[in-house]
């Protein structure tokens, strides 16, 4: 297919060959949450899907529905996720939502650096392990679809997965790009930047 890299047209385009993005995308302004965005592999991997020729959905382990709460309580979070799971019982996918401001709680004991709070589910977004990952879609009651996209879209049409690093360490980095590579051959992945010796030792 010809690669518009402008693009956002074609992106929603790819990201909407994908039913499972459409429905989700259909149904979850019923939840009524302010601050909502289909986030993740949901996207980037359905466009990869797309410019391969393979199945949308192909590859895809699970559906990333990050939303943002001041309430970090489990509680809330918990009739939340109960809340989707009822919306979106008829979607044949694994939807995993999630309160992007309770992160910084379980990040270090999951990934093993500390988290500090996100502000809002972009500022999350601006934190994935590759900056190609980072791209959202939300809509709202009237079928109007926003895009995130805070690198463009150039490497990811480019197949190029490039690092992030600014929160996730660089083994969640190699870990993900060994898999995405193994499933969708034509992507190219930049190395983990060698970290600088730094001449400030003020925090030593």
């Amino acid at each position: 297919m010809t690669v518009d890299t402008s693009g956002e047209k074609l992106f929603l385009t790819c990201v909407q060959a994908n039913p499972i993005n459409r429905q989700i995308l259909q149904l979850a302004p019923q939840l009524g949450l302010s601050d909502w965005w289909l986030t993740a592999g949901a996207l980037f991997q359905t466009v990869w899907n797309v410019l391969e020729g393979k199945d949308p959905q192909n590859g895809i382990r699970d559906y990333d529905f990050f939303y943002f709460d001041e309430d970090t309580s489990y509680e809330a979070e918990d009739a939340v996720i109960r809340r989707a799971k009822e919306l979106f019982k008829d979607i044949d996918a694994e939807i995993e939502v999630r309160n992007e401001a309770r992160v910084h709680i379980w990040y270090e004991e999951h990934f093993g650096v500390p988290a500090i709070p996100f502000a809002s589910v972009t500022d999350a977004i601006d934190h994935f392990a590759a900056k190609t990952c980072c791209f959202a879609v939300t809509s709202d009651a009237n079928g109007q679809i926003s895009t995130y996209a805070p690198y463009g879209f150039a490497d990811l049409f480019a197949r190029r997965i490039i690092p992030n690093p600014v929160l996730a360490p660089r083994n969640v980095y190699e870990a993900k790009t060994k898999r995405w590579l193994s499933q969708w051959p034509s992507l190219t992945a930049e190395p983990w930047p060698e970290r600088k010796p730094s001449t400030d030792t003020a925090e030593d």
